[in-house]
């Protein structure tokens, strides 16, 4: 299955590292609400280093007591950087433990306590901050200016990052042999990473195709449409300048589908097209669709808020944005360097 997807924008006009150190990846989880103060729910905001999200549920599982269908969180965090993020934890009729204890590690601190009357579910908050350092940046210079200024202004295809499919797309090989297979017995948690690889491999082949014919960005008749920073979406019948012109100040953006049982919103001769371009990976979507899993849309083109840069005296590149909760900042990376993972023997000065 091909895991390479093309670019918008063309050729990233340089070369980089990334990820040489924890620090060159810091990632921090917006949550967008307020706590509420009370409740059975403990949220605590937990900055890790060296440790994947996963890795650090059990060890809350450990410190409370408490089992893992009852800590929230929103999203998984790399574990090769450092990312502060927020978990609830349902304490209903236990006494807290002392949660310092999961800082003797060294791996992990305590940012924020509080209390809140609902588990944190996934997905709801409302962004992440991002602040990216690159190393061993090549490239001339005013191309890659030029690059960065697009990319601000204009955006990049929504891709699920590489993360997403496992380490050399293992995991979604799994998921594949898994769905068309057989009867395998899997855990809950296996079947959802393998549910969300799949679904995620189908919409960027989709969003693939938009970006060859270069329509990724603009609508088109019969889109399923959806509002910037929102879930919001509708269908436009007939593309009209309106539309246009908020499709291209980046209010709204064609949406796609993450594949799921469901009659599709889009005009039929849309979600026809669709159909037919996943046409070899039809026995993935009809499984999906058997395994009860809803339609849902996403839209092709994120838009990073406060996006800014600075080239720094060593030669290093240091980028700071904010995505969308559900974006990922290496599909950003894609349209501005090539990349590769460093290490900390690359870091010079």
């Amino acid at each position: 299955m091909t895991m390479s997807w093309p670019c918008a924008w063309g050729d990233p006009p340089a070369r980089a590292l990334i990820r040489c150190r924890p620090e060159d990846f810091t990632v921090s989880e917006e949550l967008g609400f307020d706590l509420s103060g009370e409740g059975e729910h403990v949220f605590l905001y937990l900055e890790k280093r060296n440790l994947n999200t996963m890795e650090l549920l059990q060890r809350l599982v450990a410190a409370s007591g408490v089992p893992q269908r009852d800590i929230g969180v929103s999203g998984l965090k790399d574990r090769n950087a450092v990312t502060r993020q927020w978990f609830s934890i349902g304490m209903a009729g236990r006494q807290e433990p002392d949660w310092l204890t999961l800082e003797a590690a060294g791996d992990v601190k305590l940012l924020e306590r509080g209390r809140h009357s609902r588990k944190l579910r996934r997905g709801v908050h409302r962004a992440n901050r991002f602040n990216l350092v690159l190393r061993a940046v090549t490239g001339e210079r005013e191309l890659l200016e030029r690059r960065l200024q697009k990319v601000q202004r204009q955006g990049a295809p929504n891709y699920f990052g590489a993360q997403r499919f496992g380490r050399n797309g293992a995991t979604l090989e799994q998921a594949r042999r898994w769905a068309l297979g057989g009867s395998q017995r899997l855990t809950r948690a296996k079947r959802g990473f393998y549910f969300s690889a799949l679904r995620a491999y189908l919409f960027n082949t989709l969003l693939a195709e938009r970006v060859a014919a270069g329509n990724w960005n603009s609508l088109s008749n019969g889109d399923v449409c959806v509002l910037q920073g929102t879930r919001s979406q509708f269908v436009c019948g007939t593309v009209d300048d309106e539309l246009r012109a908020r499709a291209s100040s980046g209010d709204v953006h064609p949406g796609l589908p993450m594949w799921g049982r469901g009659v599709s919103p889009a005009a039929p001769e849309r979600a026809l097209q669709q159909r037919e371009s996943l046409a070899e990976h039809l026995p993935l979507c009809d499984f999906l669709e058997r395994q009860g899993l809803e339609l849902a849309w996403r839209p092709t083109r994120l838009l990073a808020d406060d996006f800014c840069w600075q080239f720094c005296d060593d030669g290093a590149l240091q980028l700071d944005f904010a995505l969308g909760a559900g974006c990922y900042a290496t599909a950003l990376l894609a349209e501005i360097v090539q990349f590769e993972q460093g290490r900390p023997e690359d870091i010079t000065g």
